[in-house]
């Protein structure tokens, strides 16, 4: 029976013959599959009964028991069903159904079917493709389908793959620790158990259950020996992996900093901060303070390059609230009436406007010049103004509620932006991202 159904497979996978190694034989113990006795009972019966057919014909007593008793075993196969321990209840479905339909009745039974098919008055009435014929081409390879499975001690089926599979166990498994103790001597600092980590695929070729996981290790080897592309499947997995972790990351990463100003906040580092008694020593680490010169360079950039730039805009600015306050001086309104004076006026305030900016730019463009007097004594001024507005703090019994307000914004903009944040369509930024990453290969 199981060679009969690995060649009706081959037949119907390849229409040219194939020579394939029939390995049925062998690998059935393994899977502990067995002739259903039932099933192969009743084929050998119809077997002895074509054999006594074409030695002593069809009108014999010996014929006649024959029939009987397969009528006997075609009841008995629909009434127990053999089928169902190899799962396989759908195929004798299907015997009953062509059986039905080969020879119908007003019950509709299989069984009156059968029991009219294994008579010597219908195969003496039909044809051989209508009697015999029909059964060995429709019923007889459904038949040869069904299988018998034990059942172990454990309750489960009986299976011996475990024999084949232990080789290429210890096969994959001397290969992966090979390969993993090879890969953490190659990079320095990289424990061997963390290489193993790198190869974590190739677990699946280890573990005796599951085993279609094995795919994954097999696809990605191919994959990494160029037999197949996995580069799209690749970066469609990036991405999906990136749209499950970019929500709860940026919320995790910018609550976490926000808790830490926080805490900062309630532990007073404010005021210590301005007394210039911080927690922990500001560390620097190049003797330049980063700050400073950041905003020396903003500065001279603003006054050698902006400003200059901006400076009508800026003069216009400035006359306009210059006129709006002098209209509004009860002097100013009675010189309107005064003949010639309204174009003095104008003239004044153009030259007001030019005086006060080039007063200003001097002095900013002053101010940011190398001088060290200066610079000590702004030194000065900032350590002073840093130090009473941390006294002035104290003193006013100002700091809880001024720690309170800034925790209590800090809590609403976690509420109300990190949950925009969080919100955002994470599609969108992938498919932006892709668009970028297009446009620079090409």
């Amino acid at each position: 029976q199981a060679e009969a159904r690995i060649s009706k497979r081959s037949s119907d996978l390849f229409p040219v013959s194939i020579p394939i190694p029939d390995i049925t034989p062998l690998y059935d113990p393994v899977k502990g599959i067995e002739d259903n006795r039932d099933t192969k009972k009743y084929l050998d019966k119809v077997h002895e009964l074509e054999n006594q057919i074409n030695k002593i014909g069809l009108s014999s007593i010996e014929v006649e028991k024959k029939l009987n008793y397969l009528r006997e075993l075609s009841s008995e196969m629909i009434g127990t069903n053999p089928f169902q321990v190899a799962n396989k209840t759908g195929k004798l479905e299907k015997i009953k159904n062509k059986m039905r339909k080969h020879i119908p009745n007003p019950d509709d039974s299989a069984k009156e079917s059968f029991s009219q098919f294994w008579t010597q008055k219908y195969l003496a009435s039909h044809s051989q493709e209508e009697g015999l014929g029909f059964f060995n081409t429709e019923i007889k390879p459904l038949i040869e389908t069904n299988y018998y499975r034990p059942i172990g001690e454990n309750g489960e089926f009986v299976d011996l793959f475990g024999l084949i599979d232990f080789p290429f166990f210890i096969l994959f498994s001397t290969e992966f620790l090979a390969r993993t103790w090879l890969i953490s001597r190659r990079h320095t600092g990289l424990k061997w158990q963390n290489a193993m980590l790198w190869r974590w695929y190739d677990i699946f070729l280890l573990i005796p259950l599951w085993r279609w996981l094995r795919i994954i290790p097999v696809t990605i080897r191919l994959g990494q020996a160029k037999l197949i592309d996995l580069s799209v499947i690749t970066r469609e997995i990036r991405s999906g992996f990136v749209a499950s972790i970019a929500q709860e990351m940026t919320e995790v990463v910018v609550i976490q900093v926000i808790n830490e100003v926080q805490d900062s906040i309630s532990r007073g580092e404010i005021t210590k901060w301005l007394s210039q008694q911080e927690v922990r020593p500001y560390i620097d680490l190049n003797d330049i303070d980063e700050v400073s010169e950041l905003t020396t360079i903003m500065v001279k950039m603003t006054v050698d390059q902006v400003l200059p730039k901006i400076r009508p805009d800026l003069e216009a600015l400035m006359k306009h609230y210059l006129d709006m306050s002098l209209k509004q001086s009860t002097l100013y309104q009675g010189l309107q009436n005064v003949p010639g004076l309204g174009q003095f006026q104008k003239q004044l305030t153009e030259e007001l406007v030019k005086n006060i900016f080039q007063a200003l730019y001097d002095g900013i463009n002053t101010l940011i010049q190398e001088d060290p007097v200066a610079d000590e004594l702004l030194q000065h001024l900032l350590k002073n103004l840093r130090e009473a507005l941390g006294a002035e703090i104290k003193t006013k019994d100002r700091l809880q509620e001024i720690q309170y307000l800034i925790t209590a914004w800090l809590e609403e903009f976690k509420i109300n932006y990190v949950r925009r944040l969080s919100e955002e369509d994470l599609d969108k930024i992938l498919d932006e991202t892709r668009a970028i990453r297009q446009r620079f290969q090409e």
